[in-house]
């Protein structure tokens, strides 16, 4: 008996795409994410285009991760460039980044994912309900926007943060109120640990996973780092990184798939705290043993309880961080003086999703010939898929209500921002 499931749209993530399960009896023969996005056709913007133009354009690709756009571009021309920046401006991009970093956390985990494990359709529907824990959800957002809108210059598409530094530094009286709001965020995010902690298991899919991430070398971070980590034991430079992403066209989306050594692999929250787990602060794998994430982990799900120890982590780095340029005192700082020439930068982040390429090829007056941006959710789709299938294998009555609710709840765990996937790679 042939049966098909099929999702025609995926709600709660941002972007449109659809799930499809073909089966003949209880053999799975097709499992597709379908991703109907046209190309964005961000890469072949900026060609032709000035340095000074790319960082500004390229974060409009996406509005939850505008920040990490932004530094990532700025990261790819400075290492084309050969620019140095002071240790001032690195501790401030890496504060951009973990509001950030704050603000799409809260936002997934309890307006997208925590509907799925409460039987409710939407985020509003449970506020009517629960509203106290949707309030929580968003203080934790807009305490992760005002980060970026002290340090960034606005809270979305930040216009501070340039090639060689910042174009101002915060005031003390702006960190001073920034601490204030992250000591209410830490206690937010404790009772978010006591929250999310009530949430039932969700426990269908158990399968061995290859994950990969960004060795920040230091402190458990998104921004620093060149060199990329697999819970293989491999590991490669991240101006290799297309070893890594090895992209290929298929037939039924209009993204690209990943595979490294012929296997999907994952990125994310998961796959940073799977390799670097151990860099977390005592609070922090105190909430993950609180939220029941062992490790190693096989289950795609555990993505969501990784999402709440980083955001928890990072209210916790962000206060130690400011309070430190409240007792140094914050200097102001000229950007460092640019000098274009011929060559090629690359970059590799850890946004929210996951790990986030850019790379660029300049000519000798600074003008882009050649762009590449490998977004988290393109390198995630043969992954998720890989998933697809064996929480439709591992399901033994093969009810089909039950597996378009597991199938959504998995592609929601992912996080997934459908409408970066889809993108144009311009030759070299």
């Amino acid at each position: 008996m042939t049966q098909t499931i099929k999702i025609d749209h995926l709600a709660r993530v941002e972007g449109h795409g659809g799930i499809t399960v073909n089966l003949e009896g209880n053999a799975v023969k097709e499992v597709r994410f379908d991703i109907y996005e046209g190309a964005r056709l961000i890469e072949a913007l900026v060609v032709g285009r000035s340095w000074e133009d790319v960082p500004q354009i390229v974060s409009r690709i996406c509005a939850i991760c505008s920040a990490a756009h932004n530094l990532t571009a700025i990261k790819a021309i400075e290492d084309a460039f050969g620019v140095q920046v002071t240790p001032q401006t690195r501790a401030l991009r890496d504060l951009l980044y973990r509001g950030e970093s704050i603000e799409s956390h809260a936002l997934h985990v309890f307006l997208l994912a925590a509907p799925d494990y409460l039987g409710y359709p939407s985020a509003i529907a449970l506020a009517a309900d629960k509203p106290e824990a949707v309030k929580l959800g968003l203080r934790l957002k807009k305490l992760g926007n005002t980060i970026q809108e002290v340090i960034g210059g606005r809270a979305v598409h930040p216009v501070n943060s340039v090639v060689g530094g910042f174009g101002a530094t915060p005031t003390f009286e702006q960190l001073f109120a920034l601490r204030r709001d992250l000591q209410q965020g830490l206690s937010d995010c404790e009772a978010m640990v006591e929250v999310l902690a009530t949430l039932p298991p969700a426990d269908f899919c158990h399968t061995p996973t290859v994950f990969a991430a960004l060795d920040t070398a230091g402190d458990y971070g998104y921004y620093e780092g060149n060199t990329l980590r697999l819970t293989t034991g491999k590991s490669l430079a991240a101006s290799k990184y297309r070893k890594l992403t090895n992209e290929m066209a298929v037939p039924h989306s209009h993204a690209k798939h990943s595979h490294y050594d012929h296997k999907p692999f994952m990125v994310g929250s998961l796959a940073r705290v799977m390799l670097f787990g151990e860099k977390l602060t005592e609070k922090a794998q105190a909430a993950a043993r609180k939220l029941g994430l062992t490790l190693p982990s096989d289950n795609p799900m555990d993505n969501n309880k990784a999402q709440a120890v980083e955001l928890l982590f990072d209210v916790e780095y962000a206060l130690e961080t400011v309070e430190g340029m409240l007792r140094e005192k914050v200097k102001p700082e000229t950007p460092v003086e640019i000098k274009p020439k011929a060559g090629t930068g690359t970059a590799a982040t850890e946004a929210p999703r996951g790990t986030l390429f850019h790379s660029y090829t300049f000519d000798k007056q600074g003008k882009v010939t050649a762009a590449d941006v490998i977004t988290p959710t393109a390198q995630n789709l043969a992954c998720c898929e890989y998933h697809f299938r064996a929480a439709v294998d591992q399901d033994p009555e093969k009810n089909p209500a039950v597996l378009a609710k597991h199938l959504e709840m998995i592609a929601r765990a992912y996080d997934p921002c459908i409408s970066c996937s889809v993108h144009l790679v311009v030759s070299r």
